[in-house]
């Protein structure tokens, strides 16, 4: 398994750095910098839902310590990318 490095890891408000990221957060709140989507809209692609047949289309991972309730979501960004990215062949087609 690899090593994820904190500088793989871009927070919301860092878009400007020019790096493409390994994995974003959620933004805290209004939209995300990289795509547009709102916090409530990626939690949908991340999470199992009615909405997306409780078979999350893009890949995300919680770090949480053992026992505790809350944690850090991390979305990989390029399943984001490649998620979007084939509604618009979607549209296309």
């Amino acid at each position: 398994m690899s090593q994820i490095s904190q500088s793989n890891i871009i927070g919301a408000g860092d878009s400007t750095s020019g790096l493409k990221p390994e994995f974003i957060r959620l933004p805290k709140n209004g939209q995300c910098p990289y795509t547009g989507l709102t916090r409530s809209k990626m939690n949908q692609l991340i999470l199992p839902c009615e909405d997306n047949g409780f078979k999350p289309p893009v890949r995300s991972v919680c770090l949480r310590p053992k026992g505790a309730f809350k944690g850090t979501r991390l979305i990989d960004y390029q399943s984001l990318l490649n998620y979007l990215y084939s509604r618009i062949e979607e549209v296309k087609g």
